[in-house]
Parts: C-alpha cells; structure tokens; sequence
C-alpha cells in the first residue's frame, strides 16, 4: 500500500532526524543512496519505501509514525499547490469516523470517492489508511497530525500565526466564552485558541476555510466560516461580535481602494491605497461591539508610515486606540521585521476617551506583553520594558507610533535605580575571574570516542523529546526554550497527558536547534514538563556525568558557531571522549564552570547596557548630576 509514497530532501531529514545538508552529503557520498523517482532537478521526490531501507543499511533509520507515513501518501495523492484539498478530504473521512467509528472502509470510499476534490488522487488505500491512522489515534489527535505538517510546510504561504502568539492574542481580548470573529481566519489558529462560545470566521481561500471549519468543529466549537474576501464581499456585514482577533495580509495593493472609497467603515478616514492594514484595523473595529476589543496583527512600519498620519491620529483622539505591542521578528510570518499587536477598543458613548495609551517592547517575552496589559487596565505600576503614554504627547506632524522609540524617550531613571546597576555591575565583574576553570595546555591526542546513539542502545543513556503540540492550559509547568535560553525557572503552563517527558534533576536539555546563544544545560530541579522544540538526555550518573555530558553537546552543536546561524543538534551522532567516571567529572567541572561565566558575562553586558542608559538619560533629565 505504500510502495507509491514518495518524500523530498525535507521529509528524509525530518525522518532521519538531521539537517537538509546531511542528506544532501548522503546523496553525494554514497553511491546507493536511492535515486529520484519523481519530482524536479531542484526537488527531486524519492520512494519512501527506498529511503528506509538504506536508512536501515547505514543505521540511520528511525521508526517512522503511522501519521507519517499517511502525510506523506497525501502529498503524493496530489501537487503542492492542492495539498489543502487533500487535507480538507483527510478531515472529511476523520469526520465520518469520529460519528460512526464502525462504518465500514469501502462504504466510505463509495460515499466519498465522487466528491473528491479535483486533482486528489482518491482510492480506497488511501482511505483505508486514513481510517487505519484515525483509529489507532483518534480521529481529532490525526487531523490535529495532519494540520500540523500542513503548516509546517507552507508556513510561508499560510501566513499561519505561531500558536504562543495566538494564545497571547486570545488573552488580551479576553475571548473565553464569547462571541469571536476572524474575519482573515486562514485555517483558524487565533479562533481555535479563543475558546469563544461562537466562532465566526471568513478566509479569500476556499481550502483554507474548508481547514478551519473542519478544525473547529473536530474540536467541539460552534462556529460559522465563510469564504469570500472580507474587504470587498463582507460576509457578516451588519453583524458584531464581542472581540475581534485578526491577522491579516499585510501590504496588500489591490485590496479594494477604488471601489471602497466611500465604505460607511471608514469611520476614522480613508485609508491610503498602500495602507491596507488600516483598511483591515477599521473593517474590525466596524464587527465589534461597542466597548469590545480588537487585537490585530500589524506590520512594524504601520505605526510610523506617513501616509497613514491621519488615521492613526484619528483612532488616537477618538480613545479606539488603547495599545501597541512590538513581538520579535517571526512572529508574523508575512512581515520580514518586528511586527506590532494593536489592541482597540470601539468607544461608548457614555464613556469618556481615556487620556494614555500603553506601549510596549515585549519582543520574545510574550508573558511581559500581558502581564503589563493587565497592569494597564487596572492602574496598576507597569513592568520595565512598557510605558503609557500621553495621547496628547503623541499628537504631532508624525503621529509616530514606534514603541521603542517612545519607550525609550519616556525612560525616567532615578539616582537610585543607577546606583543599584552600578552595584550589581560592579560585583559582578569582580566575581568573574573566580568562575573561570583554571585549564593547563596540554599534548593533543586522538581519543577513542563514543556516540551517545551507542550509549543509549548500551542503555547508559535515555533521549526523550518534547511534543511539537502541548495540550491545553493547565497548572503543570513547562519548561520553554525561552526558559532554557535564560536559565530561568518553567513558565509555561499545560494540562497534564500520557505522554509528556517529565524533567527531572541532572536531565541533560536542549533545544533541538542550536546556534551560538543557544546550548544545553543541566537541569537543577525537577516537576516541569519538556516543551516544543526541545529535547532531554537522562543519563546513568554511575557511569556518564550530566555536566561532562553537556559541555560534550555543546561541542558538538558549535560553541562558536556564527551569530545568526543554526545548526540542527542530532543528539544520536554527537560524540563523547570514553573516559573513566572520575575523569569525566573532572572536565565535566570544567565544563560547569566555563558555561557558568557565559552566563555570568552575558548577565553584565545586559546590566552594562541598562546602566549606560540609565546614567545618560539621567544626565540629560537633570535626575543626575556629575559628582
């Protein structure tokens, strides 16, 4: 049944667990690596069934999942482009599944055979082996499989939202429980995160519609998708949700402005022929009700661009405008910079425009973005890294609305907070030469040498990987890579479920994809769970040290790798110097403590750079003065 499927350089990697550079070697060293059986000269498509078997040959094989193997049927059932339709018909038989688990395979097959979607390559194996999947998973955790490929491959095209951001979104606007209108929904990431108690959403594609309304009702919302592009054939015109979530298509030239000029929704201006995304801003604004939130997605450049003055001042005086988010780049896959969150709010009549407007850099630190937003909706003190500014102070030529900008401006340091800095970082240089290892020169040698793949089989190693999805929100901690990164206690969330990896004192962690910031550590607690993109290594402490054990990863991931690039860490191939236990301990203190100065010197640049700030800004405020 499945001699047909074939798989691209990607796929192999993915199976094989390395980079796309290792199967590109692969094909150039070895002389029987399969050859291209399908595809293109750029993107050749190779048997799968090949593929394994010269995986096994060389011993680089990993079992490869059942929803694997049926992801990879799918794409062969169809072109790149249609591979939408192919995962809508996927979710169609995991539908009729889910009502009658009973139903018979060639019974499904008839049903569905002639409503198949042109250019799908239906027949009754590959149904079969849909049905094969959704038993032995469940037919929502299969869809929920097959989505996640989808996206991982057309991550580009999709434009899909990163799920941490889309969480962030849905918590802002206060979603749970109410009425939730996407009207750029794509395959519908925010209004799957919004646990509203009716979903409302509209997508120009038809396929990705087809996805989010399967997706949604596989996970027991209420909801209605509608196709058809929202600026010009307004699905739900006239109607108004609670909160509004959306991320829309940014830059977009032809998003109706001729035939749009005299729209009753631009109630706060026109927008200019190159600013869709306001277009978007007052199309949401418009489906709220009054009182209710907006959270939108919005390109960086939008809160400065000059065409765009009159609006944003607009939005501004009229109190819609309640606050501007700046992510990190990457966290809208349509904006090559930093994009923004705009959160608005539709004014009540009988309410008064406030007088501030919250700003903040949060960049990756998602939890900041929140927690200063709801420290800003109950007067309380806000974190360092947000502001509320004036609107009046904000009501210029340029209505310039770049947070770092204004945060930086407002920055009011005192005589205290320098001195603090300049304490901290005075201290901290002074211990740094006793974190230092004292290492003498000594006469290279070859060393006989270990893979941990041999240690692991020789059961003196344990490898477990977090999950590319965690289950909903729960109490129990996670461990996120962010949380690595800064050597900082869990504080992710999620439900407990079979499955998880559990970290546990002396576990070995790291990320999955390394580049000069990024290196394991040693964990010094235990509770948490191990979370996306991250991978752990239990060892026998009678017979590997954990520290040896990570200063050996990092090594092998490339402790002076190039800033900006990123290796992808296969644990299995790293290599390890055989040395007795009491010798590995030895370097593994070495190891410790050089890792502990990395951190030390990374902990006073950023308090270095905090007090230059702070004794500028105050010099220049009149909050210091030179002794």
């Amino acid at each position: 049944m499945h001699d047909d499927v074939t798989v691209n350089a990607a796929d192999i990697a993915r199976l094989a667990d390395v980079g796309r550079a290792a199967v590109s070697n692969w094909r150039k060293r070895f002389d029987d690596f399969p050859q291209p059986v399908g595809g293109t000269a750029t993107s050749p498509a190779f048997s799968l069934v090949e593929v394994e078997g010269w995986l096994r040959r060389h011993n680089r094989y990993v079992e490869v999942a059942p929803i694997e193997r049926l992801w990879q049927r799918l794409r062969s059932a169809t072109d790149d482009l249609r591979l939408g339709d192919a995962v809508g018909f996927a979710g169609t038989v995991l539908l009729h599944l889910g009502q009658k688990p009973g139903l018979d395979e060639k019974a499904l097959f008839e049903r569905l055979r002639k409503t198949a979607p042109d250019g799908l390559d239906v027949d009754a194996g590959l149904v079969g082996a849909i049905v094969e999947v959704g038993r032995s998973e469940g037919p929502v955790k299969a869809f929920d499989g097959i989505c996640d490929r989808y996206v991982d491959l057309h991550s580009r095209r999709l434009l899909a939202t990163p799920r941490d951001v889309a969480r962030l979104m849905a918590r802002i606007g206060d979603t749970s429980g109410r009425t939730v209108l996407d009207p750029s929904c794509g395959i519908g990431t925010l209004l799957l995160e919004s646990s509203g108690s009716l979903t409302l959403g509209q997508d120009v594609s038809e396929s990705a519609a087809r996805l989010a309304a399967l997706r949604l009702r596989f996970h027991g919302y209420e909801s209605r998708v509608e196709t058809g592009d929202s600026l010009r054939a307004d699905a739900f015109a006239g109607e108004q949700a609670e909160v509004v979530v959306c991320n829309p298509p940014f830059s977009e030239r032809g998003w109706g402005y001729e035939e749009l000029t005299s729209d009753p929704r631009w109630e706060y201006g026109l927008p200019p022929r190159g600013e869709s995304e306001l277009a978007w801003v007052q199309h949401c604004l418009a489906h709220v009700r009054p009182g209710g939130l907006v959270v939108i997605m919005m390109p960086g450049v939008a809160a400065s661009r000059r065409p765009g003055r009159r609006v944003r001042g607009n939005l501004l005086r009229a109190g819609a405008l309640r606050a501007i988010i700046t992510l990190s780049a990457g966290a809208a896959p349509a904006s090559s910079g930093a994009p923004d969150l705009w959160v608005l709010r539709r004014p009540e009549a009988v309410v008064a425009p406030p007088s501030e407007v919250l700003m903040v850099d949060a960049g990756e630190d998602l939890a900041l973005a929140e927690t200063a937003w709801q420290a800003f909706c109950s007067s309380k003190d806000l974190p360092q890294g947000s502001n509320a500014v004036r609107i009046i102070d904000l009501l210029d030529e340029e209505v310039d609305l770049t947070t770092s900008r204004r945060i930086s401006i407002l920055r009011q340091p005192d005589a205290s907070s320098f001195s603090a800095l300049r304490e901290k970082a005075a201290i901290l240089a002074k211990s740094l030469a006793a974190t230092l290892p004292r290492l003498s020169a000594a006469q290279r040698h070859e060393r006989a040498m270990s893979s941990i793949g041999e240690l692991a089989r020789a059961g003196v190693v344990t490898i477990l990987q977090g999950p590319l999805k965690l289950p909903s929100e729960g109490e129990l901690p996670v461990l996120t890579a962010k949380d690595l990164l800064l050597g900082r206690a869990p504080t992710g969330r999620s439900a407990d479920a079979p499955g998880l990896a559990r970290v546990e004192r002396d576990d070995v962690v790291s990320p999955v994809v390394t580049d000069s910031g990024w290196f394991p550590r040693v964990m010094t607690e235990s509770g948490a769970v191990l979370g996306p993109q991250l991978l752990l290594i239990r060892a026998d402490p009678d017979r590997l040290d954990p520290h040896f054990l990570a200063g050996c990863l990092r090594a092998a991931s490339g402790s002076r790798a190039r800033p900006g690039t990123s290796v992808r860490l296969d644990p299995r191939r790293a290599q390890l110097p055989r040395l007795a236990i009491d010798e590995q301990r030895r370097y593994g203190d070495a190891f410790r403590q050089l890792l502990a100065y990395e951190d030390a010197t990374r902990a006073l640049h950023e308090i270095g750079d905090n007090l230059v700030a702070a004794g500028i800004d105050g010099l220049f405020n009149g909050s210091l003065h030179p002794e």
